[in-house]
């Protein structure tokens, strides 16, 4: 029998809360974010996309939702091979509702082609789901209120590899404060899952200079995926 769509809805909310309730309490920073770990016997089946964005639903769990137009979830294959992450959306992503539309977005669509694919192939989004005033930096408490969608959609793509953008998305992931200068170049583990961090499509906006260090990190990512 197939699986009962309330029932995996119940789960996830129920791990969603009691993963809120714990960082709550005990305060954490986006430093010291922490997900539960593999899944329990009662929690094993996989979650779907559809599933993990009813539980989303028109979330009020942190203070941007009073200043954003709508929600960005995602956006791509949902049995994607390279998942890319980014930080937040932006004003074009905000007016359309989908991540990486704006001008950052069509760098990071040149870079998915030139490396033979297309956006549709990939999964794209961010590790939250609204933006931020001015387009600031993502605040823990926001992260933190977010980072149990982010990770439950991780797990309903279940990706060989993960592309991590700009700083942010980085330490999130990898629950680090090392900067992304230090980080990006090599693969990291992330539950099992081989992540490589690399500059923001942004950052390579106000860095042209920069595009070759991404590429040399995307001809890496490349490599490993022809391997597997």
């Amino acid at each position: 029998m197939g699986t009962d769509p309330q029932q995996e809805l119940r789960e996830i909310a129920g791990q969603v809360r009691a993963h809120l309730e714990r960082q709550q309490e005990l305060g954490l920073d986006r430093t010291e974010l922490r997900w539960p770990g593999p899944a329990t016997p009662a929690t094993a089946a996989r979650p779907t996309l559809e599933g993990v964005r009813t539980v989303l639903g028109e979330c009020t769990r942190c203070k941007l939702h009073a200043t954003r137009t709508q929600i960005v979830f995602g956006v791509g294959n949902p049995n994607a091979r390279l998942v890319f992450v980014g930080e937040a959306p932006g004003a074009d992503e905000d007016a359309q509702g989908e991540p990486f539309v704006g001008r950052a977005g069509q760098l990071l669509t040149k870079i998915i082609e030139a490396m033979g694919m297309r956006r549709e192939d990939v999964y794209i989004c961010n590790i939250i789901k609204c933006r931020p005033p001015n387009n600031r930096t993502p605040e823990a408490d926001e992260i933190v209120a977010c980072q149990p969608f982010l990770l439950e959609q991780l797990r309903a793509i279940g990706p060989q590899f993960i592309c991590a953008l700009g700083g942010p998305a980085t330490q999130t992931l990898l629950q680090t404060k090392e900067p992304i200068s230090r980080l990006r170049g090599r693969f990291h583990d992330y539950h099992g899952i081989p992540l490589l961090p690399t500059f923001h499509p942004a950052f390579l906006l106000r860095n042209p200079s920069e595009k070759k260090t991404v590429w040399e990190d995307m001809k890496l990512l490349l490599r490993h995926m022809q391997q597997t």
